[in-house]
């Protein structure tokens, strides 16, 4: 049934995380015996992760989560992969990852056929509607249909898009049995996330003095912070831009000044160095956000397997509030349709 207040169903999906993530963590736990059949029979030298849009940014983030699993892996957006195959990926014996929310956008399904036309490995796909084109390419297809959105900008999609991909460099690395209690902890860990920054995010929303917006995030969390960055410009039609932490002392620190938001999803192995760049920015006038290193007991959730999910919620909270605020409709943002399909 429509619902017919702005934000409705953006509000909706992101606090129905808790259950959903917890719904697909439990769903890849129950997949672990045919990824470890497809992983081991497919012996492949690399592994490939694509998307369009926030799916892409997940495949950065489950990209970097292989490579500390010891996966030979790099993500490329799928628009490469179809129309530069030969400069996206070397050829050699690959899995390609391809993530869609619809299972329906154009260029993921142009690049399964480039990547198949070269003939180097096989396709997994995951994606949330099974009557979907996607959901029939894959020698194996993951299908999330706990993650359906009505809203244009993904929020759940996103986080249960990436969860699904983590979990794969789980199980393939030899941790799939953890993934048993991980649904229910990560459960809690978004449900206590949610409360715990709702005050926040919605005080730095109303400040009308911000402009610019930028995301800083390094390792996994740097695709996370350009989903970030991009959840900010859909739903706020804002200035926004991500950046790898330390980077943006090269240049971009320039434009921190006393109209900007410098927000950090900080790291437990690179803490010190993460939060004295947010330091340096507040000393040219910055406001800034540190989330996962506040100081606050719930702040350890960030470090747990699967945690880096809630760097995201956070986000997507302070975007809704910030559209809100502008009296725009997060669920419909100006210009966008729900899949882009090509003719």
């Amino acid at each position: 049934m429509p619902d017919s207040a702005a934000g409705a169903f953006s509000r909706r999906e992101i606090e129905s995380q808790p259950a959903v993530w917890r719904t697909v963590v439990t769903h890849m736990h129950m997949l672990q015996t045919q990824l470890q059949a497809l992983w081991r029979d497919g012996a492949y030298e690399q592994v490939l992760v694509t998307g369009c849009g926030s799916p892409y940014y997940a495949a950065l983030s489950v990209a970097a989560h292989l490579r500390e699993c010891g996966v030979n892996t790099l993500a490329q957006p799928a628009s490469e992969i179809w129309l530069n195959a030969r400069s996206a990926f070397l050829p050699r014996r690959t899995l390609l990852i391809a993530l869609s929310r619809s299972g329906a956008t154009t260029e993921v399904l142009r690049a399964c056929e480039a990547f198949k036309a070269r003939g180097v490995g096989e396709v997994l796909t995951i994606s949330c509607y099974p009557d979907a084109p996607l959901a029939r390419v894959g020698r194996m297809n993951v299908l999330l249909e706990a993650a359906q959105e009505d809203s244009f900008a993904q929020t759940r999609a996103f986080t249960s898009l990436f969860l699904a991909g983590w979990a794969c460099a789980q199980i393939w690395s030899g941790q799939g049995d953890a993934l048993a209690d991980v649904g229910a902890v990560l459960s809690d860990a978004c449900r206590r996330t949610l409360s715990a920054y709702a005050g926040l995010t919605q005080s730095l929303a109303n400040d009308a003095s911000i402009e610019r917006l930028y995301f800083l995030g390094s390792g996994p969390r740097h695709g996370l912070a350009c989903e970030l960055s991009l959840k900010m410009k859909e739903m706020s039609i804002s200035d926004s831009e991500p950046f790898h932490f330390l980077e943006f002392r090269h240049g971009p620190q320039t434009m921190a000044g006393p109209n900007s938001l410098v927000v950090g999803l900080v790291s437990s192995s690179a803490r010190a160095q993460e939060l004295a760049v947010l330091d340096d920015m507040r000393a040219f006038g910055a406001q800034t956000l540190a989330i996962g290193a506040g100081g606050d007991a719930n702040d350890a959730d960030f470090a747990a397997p699967g945690g880096d999910a809630l760097f995201v919620v956070v986000g997507q909270q302070l975007a809704l509030a910030r559209a809100l605020r502008k009296n725009l409709n997060p669920d419909r943002p100006h210009n966008l349709n729900a899949v882009v399909q090509l003719k």
